[in-house]
């Protein structure tokens, strides 16, 4: 039977996470910190300098810098995870067996879990706040409190995918699939889930499709907030969407990892 969780034990995860961004942090600098940047002015302004600014056609967008900017802080947090619970976890469990010198001390499997997911929502947090300190810079805010609640969204997203995908990871045997998670998966959602371009643009059994992926919940809410065009069924509908997909997948992975290292 799976352990339950005590937060006081995995609060005691803190410096172990600390200790490994602190080396690790240089190595996703370019990724996190310089990626929005580029982002912004390659697609918003050089390619949205192309494309004209209609709010029908751009969901309420008056430029299309405006619609792709909240899109794509929504895909960055998308892609920041899978970098983070795909081949990490793997490492810790499989070549490194950096859990199984912590479920031999009090820590249990749940323990584990929620700081490694905690240490990816930290990782999340940090590339939002700077993809949204960019985005400020170019005048694309519709509400300061809209703002503030895409950025809380955005750990939302991350938890929405992490969860699951760590619940993956520990069902695999090996990092073979993987290739096949990030070009069926990670891919085809980072570029048809409406980040770049309105779904509606798509066939309607694909447009269907595209609906129905957790990245196009979470740019369309992460939308809505910062354009200040709030729906609020819509915004229920999303935020259950996501949260039953957190909470689906942290109850997978804590399982699925006990199973891995304990039977």
């Amino acid at each position: 039977m799976t352990s339950r969780l005590d937060l006081r034990r995995a609060a005691r995860m803190t410096d172990y996470w600390a200790v490994v961004y602190r080396r690790t942090w240089k190595g996703t600098a370019i990724s996190s910190f310089v990626v929005p940047l580029l982002y912004i002015l390659a697609m918003g302004v050089l390619l949205g300098g192309f494309i004209k600014g209609d709010p029908s056609k751009l969901e309420g967008a008056t430029s299309y810098l405006a619609f792709v900017a909240p899109g794509m802080v929504a895909a960055q947090s998308m892609t920041t995870v899978f970098g983070e619970v795909t081949y990490p976890v793997m490492g810790m469990i499989k070549w490194h067996r950096t859990y199984y010198g912590m479920i031999a001390t009090p820590l249990g499997v749940p323990d584990v879990v929620f700081a490694h997911l905690a240490f990816v929502v930290f990782r999340v947090a940090t590339v939002a706040a700077v993809f949204m300190a960019v985005m400020a810079s170019f005048g694309v805010f519709g509400s300061v409190w809209g703002v503030l609640v895409a950025y809380l969204v955005q750990l939302l997203i991350g938890l929405a995918f992490a969860a699951p995908l760590y619940a993956l990871t520990a069902a695999m045997k090996d990092e073979s699939a993987f290739a096949l998670v990030f070009r069926l998966g990670m891919i085809p959602m980072f570029l048809f889930s409406g980040a770049f371009f309105p779904v509606s643009n798509l066939s309607p059994p694909l447009e269907a499709l595209a609906k129905i992926t957790p990245l196009w919940h979470g740019v369309d809410l992460t939308r809505m907030l910062v354009l200040g065009h709030v729906d609020g069924s819509m915004v229920l509908i999303h935020v259950v969407y996501l949260s039953v997909l957190a909470l689906g997948g942290w109850y997978g992975a804590t399982r699925l990892l006990e199973r891995r290292l304990i039977t």
